[in-house]
């Protein structure tokens, strides 16, 4: 399953290649990798053809990898998100060191921000990933993020650095619960969640549109009061269900055998999802912090 919306199927593996989340996952209880339709299969299964492959997959034992395979592997996803978030982290720690907390920096940090939903919009509507406008995308992002975060610490002294622990804590813990198989990540899951996702956003921009013509006052829905609080914890939670359709599709991408460049997509994915849990998080800390 997979949305219409290329941002919300977003980050799923290419198109044109067949592959995009749900569509050709293996269904829970249903027949392993290999003994469905595999959209990879037509670019090569470096086991089609070996007969010790075959050999060793008809005595049980797991077959021995070839040297290249062109395929996408863990190593590739890890690399390659390492590259992205270490940008993002790069252009956070320069904006928060060069733009002091002023209307100025406040507006380069707005259309920083504008610049990355544009090149994310990019990459999402294109059939294959484009490392130069993903690195750019968590460029642009970094800048937004270090100016708002250096906004945030100069009104909540250590804020910040609350929030990072907390995007760690909330992602290690949504790792572990999907590792042990806690939440099973179905096509109806992805569905429901979907939806309640979309609906947020929805509702979210229709808050914001009152509150910018001044019909909510306080931010409305997006206060800093317990009602704020409680968005928050909600949009945490969707970053969680998010984090978890990342994970199913770097996991299935693997085990169909996606090209090498896909892992550039899951980088992209699961860099999006840890900004917007950062992001949520910040709010959060800010609101259990008070107004000291």
């Amino acid at each position: 399953m997979r949305s219409s919306n290329p941002v919300f199927s977003r980050r799923g593996f290419s198109r044109d290649n067949g592959y995009a989340g749900f569509n050709a996952a293996p269904q829970a209880g249903g027949p392993a990798v290999g003994t469905q339709a595999n959209p990879y299969a037509q670019g090569g299964n470096p086991y089609a053809q070996n007969p010790y492959a075959q050999q060793d997959l008809q005595q049980g034992a797991p077959p021995q990898a070839p040297v290249s395979t062109g395929r996408m592997t863990m190593d590739d996803v890890v690399m390659r998100s390492a590259m992205t978030l270490g940008t993002v982290t790069v252009g956070a720690i320069l904006a928060w060191a060069l733009l002091p907390v002023s209307s100025t920096s406040y507006g380069l940090a707005i259309g920083a921000a504008l610049v990355a939903f544009v090149l994310a919009m990019v990459q999402s509507f294109k059939r294959t990933a484009s490392p130069a406008l993903i690195l750019g995308y968590a460029a642009f992002e970094g800048v937004f993020l270090g100016v708002i975060s250096e906004m945030y610490n100069s009104r909540w002294s250590g804020a910040p650095f609350q929030a990072v622990l907390g995007t760690m804590a909330v992602s290690g813990a949504t790792l572990l619960v999907y590792k042990a198989g806690w939440i099973r990540v179905t096509a109806r899951y992805a569905r429901i969640g979907m939806t309640i996702a979309i609906a947020f956003v929805v509702v979210m921009a229709v808050n914001l549109l009152l509150v910018v013509f001044g019909v909510a006052g306080d931010g409305g829905l997006r206060s800093m009061g317990p009602l704020g609080a409680i968005v928050g914890i909600l949009a945490i939670l969707i970053g969680a269900f998010f984090l978890t359709l990342d994970f199913k599709q770097i996991e299935d991408g693997i085990a169909y055998g996606a090209p090498k460049e896909e892992a550039w997509l899951a980088a992209f994915g699961l860099t999006m999802t840890l900004v917007w849990i950062y992001v949520e998080m910040l709010r959060l800390v800010a609101i259990f912090s008070g107004d000291d």
